[in-house]
């Protein structure tokens, strides 16, 4: 691969990784109220792109989808979606990250200067 392509490992980066897998690794083992759901979590290093994903029934409706995704782009942590009740941006800053190094992705960047996070 060309240098360019392959994302720096760096203390800072080593650290996001570990405690998003964390995190969402104990975000999986929230069962749903109802249903006959399995939570999965998708972790892909390669790219930093991490999701905790359901899939079942619910009745006779089908469940698949992605509940939380979080990305790592140029050191910080991107909440692309949460749809749970989970304060994800809060949970990362209990684990040592910097609420600057946080991004509400899912909220339009020209309120982002709102959330107390970073605005990109």
């Amino acid at each position: 691969m060309l240098r360019d392509q392959v994302a720096i490992l760096t203390p800072k980066l080593e650290q996001y990784r570990t405690i998003v897998r964390q995190l969402l690794t104990q975000y999986a083992t929230y069962k749903p109220s109802h249903g006959d759901i399995e939570t999965q979590t998708l972790f892909d290093t390669e790219h930093d792109h991490y999701q905790v994903f359901a899939i079942g029934w619910d009745n006779k409706q089908r469940v698949h989808g992605c509940s939380i995704h979080l990305d790592i782009k140029d050191e910080k942590i991107w909440i692309q979606i949460n749809n749970t009740e989970l304060d994800i941006g809060q949970d990362l800053a209990d684990q040592g990250i910097p609420k600057d190094s946080i991004v509400i992705g899912f909220q339009p960047p020209y309120l982002r200067q709102y959330s107390g996070y970073a605005v990109a």
